[in-house]
C-alpha cells in the first residue's frame, strides 16, 4: 500500500522555504531577496498546501533521532574499537551539539505547527494537524528537557524572551489540546497513508497522560534503587481508559514479521507513520531519504564493493543478546540473521537478497554471515555447517563467509576460500567481540526498517515509513498504565497478549518472569514494572523510545548502573554536586539568547 499523501509536493515546498526566510527574517538572520509576502501567499491554496507540507516534513528530524533516545540505555553498546560519545556516558553538558540539535528540531517542529495555526486558521483540518503536531514537539521536550518554554505563537521576530512554563502547565496544555481534537470530524477516524487521524491523536493522548502519571503524580524516593511513590493515578486512569479504547476489537493476528515487512508499509497495525517516498521525490533520492536501517548493528562492508547496506553504529548490548528466549518470533523479525555473498548482482546478491530472492534460490546461494541466538547448541551449529558447506565454502567472494554465536562468550567460525576447511576462532567475551577490528559484522544488524529498493550506494537512502504509533505499542501503554492504576491482572494479561502474539509463553504471573540475561546482584528484586519494560525492550526494540521509557519510570540511574557498560556506578549520572541527570541540560546557546532564561533555570545535575 503506498501513500496518497506525499509529503513533498516539490515546487510549493521549495516556496515555503523561501517564504520563511522572510516571515521569521530576524530569527534567521537572513534577507528577503524574493520580495514575496507571506501573508498573501499564504493565503493562496498553494501556500496552505505548502505549510501543510512544512508541518509534516518538520516530524522527521525527531523520529529519525537515535542519540538521545538510545544512547546510555540499557540496550545498546557502541560498536568496534570506536570511543563512545558523551551521550553513553553521560558526561555531556549544556553546549552539547546533539542536545542543542534535538532541542532546535523540536521548537521548528513547533515553530511549523503555530504557522499553520495563524495562516491557516480557516481550514479545520490543518487546524487539528498542527494541534496534533505542535502537543507531539511539546511531548517529546518534556520527556528529554522537563519544563521547558510553552510557546503557542508564530515565531516571526527577533523575540528573545520566553520564560520556562512550569510542567503541570504544560501537560495541562496539551492534554486540553489533545483532548479537544480526539473526535475533531476534521479528521479521519483512522488513516494508513501517512495523514493525522484522531486514532493517531488518541494514541499521543494516552501517551501523554502516561507521562503525566509518572512526572506529575509520582514523587522519585531513591533514584538508584529506582524506587518511587504514587501519590495519585487519575492520569494512570485516564491513559489506561485511552488506550484500551484504541486496542479494543484489534487482536494481534497478524505475525511479527509481517508487520515490519517492508513490503507491508501502512498495514492494519500501524497507527501513524511518517512518510517517505523514493517514487516522485523532488530531489537527490540518494541523499533525501533517512538512515534508520543503517542506524543499528555493525559494519558489514562497502555497498559498492560487498554489496552490503551501510550499517555500523548500535550494538546489542549484553542484556540485549539474551532478552529473547527461543520460539519468540521477534528476535529473527527484529534481527538480519542470514546474509548471502554479493557475486555482482544488486540487489538479487548481498545483503537485499534476503528480499529479492526464493527460498529455493536462496538454498544454493553463497553466505556472507549467518548469526545464531544465545540459546542456539554447539551441535545445532555444527550440523548448520556440515549441511551448508556448499554455501559457505566459495573462492573469490567479496566475504569469507562467517557463522557467528552470538552470546555472553561468543564464537566465530571463518572458511577457508580455497580449501574449504572451517576454522574456529577462540571465543571471546561478547564485549571483546564487537571491539575486535578484524570482527566485520560481529552482530545480526536490525532489519525492521529495512528499505529492500535501496540503492548501491552510501547515503542517507531509506525511504521506508517511519512508524511512530502502531497499535502493540498501544498494548505496553495499557499494561504500564493498568499497573501504576493498581489493575495488575488486566497489566498481566496486555503483557501475555504481546508476548503469545509471537509465541513467546505466556507469564503465570509477574513474579514467574525469569529473563536469561544475567541480574546483578545489587539490581533488586524484579518488579512487575521491569516484566513491563523488559517486554517494552522486545516489542519496540530500535524504535527510538528506550531513553524517554527508563527516565519516565524512574528506572534511568538504575539501569543504565546495571547494564551500560560505560556506567560504573550511579556517580557516574552525577555532577560534582551530586545532583543527578534525569533531563538532558537546556542548551547552552538557548540560556545564552533568551533573556528570560538563566543560569539558575538549568536543570539539576548541570
Amino acid at each position: 500500500m503506498k501513500k496518497k499523501n506525499n509529503i513533498f509536493f516539490g515546487a510549493a515546498l521549495l516556496m515555503l522555504s523561501t517564504l520563511c526566510l522572510v516571515s521569521c527574517d530576524s530569527f534567521l538572520d537572513a534577507d528577503n531577496k524574493a520580495s514575496l509576502d507571506a501573508e498573501e501567499y499564504f493565503q493562496t491554496k498553494d501556500g496552505q498546501v505548502a505549510l501543510r507540507v512544512s508541518l509534516y516534513n518538520g516530524l522527521r528530524p525527531m523520529v529519525c533521532n537515535t542519540e538521545l533516545t538510545e544512547y546510555g540505555t540499557d540496550l545498546y553498546l557502541k560498536t568496534r574499537t570506536s570511543e563512545p560519545n558523551q551521550l553513553y556516558k553521560y558526561t555531556f553538558d549544556a553546549s552539547n551539539a546533539s542536545i542543542r540539535s534535538y532541542y532546535v528540531s523540536a521548537y521548528t517542529m513547533i515553530n511549523n505547527a503555530n504557522c499553520v495555526l495563524k495562516y491557516a486558521a480557516a481550514n479545520a483540518q490543518y487546524v487539528a494537524e498542527a494541534k496534533f503536531v505542535r502537543c507531539y514537539g511539546y511531548y517529546l521536550l518534556t520527556q528529554q528537557f522537563g519544563a521547558v518554554p510553552y510557546v503557542t505563537e508564530y515565531i516571526e521576530s527577533g523575540r528573545q524572551d520566553y520564560p520556562r512554563t512550569p510542567l503541570s502547565t504544560i501537560y495541562q496544555s496539551i492534554i486540553a489540546e489533545l483532548e479537544s481534537i480526539a473526535d475533531d470530524s476534521s479528521l479521519p477516524e483512522t488513516d494508513l497513508e501517512g495523514n493525522i487521524s484522531r486514532q493517531a491523536v488518541k494514541c499521543l493522548l494516552a501517551k501523554v497522560y502516561l507521562a503525566a502519571g509518572w512526572d506529575l503524580q509520582t514523587s522519585l524516593t531513591d533514584g538508584v534503587q529506582g524506587t518511587y511513590t504514587v501519590n495519585s493515578t487519575e492520569y494512570f486512569g485516564l491513559a489506561a481508559q485511552m488506550a484500551e479504547s484504541i486496542i479494543s476489537g484489534h487482536s494481534l493476528t497478524m505475525s511479527f514479521e509481517d508487520k515490519w515487512s517492508p513490503f507491508n508499509e501502512g498495514n492494519a497495525e500501524e497507527i501513524f507513520a511518517v512518510q517517505y517516498e523514493r517514487n516522485g521525490f523532488p530531489g537527490d533520492e540518494f541523499t533525501g531519504g533517512h538512515s534508520r536501517q543503517s542506524t543499528y548493528g555493525t559494519g558489514l562492508g562497502s555497498p559498492q564493493v560487498n554489496g552490503m547496506k551501510s550499517c555500523g553504529e548500535l550494538a546489542p548490548s549484553q542484556k540485549s543478546i539474551r532478552l529473547w528466549d527461543q520460539g519468540d518470533d521477534r528476535y529473527a523479525a527484529t534481527f538480519m540473521l542470514t546474509i548471502y555473498n554479493f557475486t555482482g548482482t544488486w540487489p538479487k546478491s548481498g545483503y537485499f537478497a534476503a528480499y529479492h530472492t526464493t527460498a529455493a534460490e536462496q538454498a544454493t546461494m553463497p553466505i556472507s554471515c549467518k548469526y545464531f541466538p544465545w540459546y542456539a547448541t554447539e551441535t545445532e551449529i555444527n550440523t548448520f555447517i556440515n549441511s551448508h558447506r556448499s554455501n559457505l565454502v566459495y573462492d573469490g567472494m567479496p566475504q569469507a563467509s562467517q557463522v557467528f554465536h552470538i552470546d555472553n562468550v561468543s564464537t566465530l567460525y571463518t572458511f577457508q576460500q580455497t580449501t574449504g576447511a572451517d576454522k574456529l576462532k577462540d571465543p571471546v567475551d561478547y564485549l571483546e567481540h564487537i571491539k575486535e577490528g578484524n570482527r566485520t559484522a560481529s552482530v545480526p544488524p536490525v532489519k525492521k526498517f529495512d528499505d529492500a529498493n535501496t540503492p548501491q550506494i552510501d547515503n542517507a537512502t531509506g525511504f521506508r515509513d517511519v512508524v511512530m504509533l502502531h497499535m502493540s505499542m498501544m498494548y505496553l501503554v495499557a499494561a504500564e498504565a493498568q499497573l501504576m492504576a493498581g489493575n495488575e491482572p488486566r497489566a498481566l494479561q496486555l503483557v501475555n497478549d504481546v508476548r503469545q502474539r509471537s509465541h513467546a509463553s505466556a507469564l503465570a504471573s509477574f513474579g514467574a518472569y525469569a529473563p536469561s540475561y544475567t541480574v546483578p546482584d545489587d539490581f533488586g528484586t524484579l518488579t512487575a514494572l521491569d516484566v513491563i519494560l523488559d517486554e517494552c525492550a522486545r516489542e519496540l526494540y530500535a524504535e527510538t523510545t528506550r531513553w524517554m521509557d527508563l527516565r519516565r519510570t524512574r528506572q534511568l540511574i538504575r539501569y543504565n548502573v546495571a547494564y551500560n557498560h560505560y556506567i560504573e556506578s550511579a556517580e557516574d549520572m552525577c555532577n560534582s554536586l551530586g545532583e543527578q541527570k534525569w533531563y538532558r541540560p537546556i542548551p547552552a546557546a538557548e540560556i545564552q539568547n533568551n533573556i528570560a532564561i538563566t543560569e539558575k533555570d538549568q536543570n539539576p545535575g548541570y
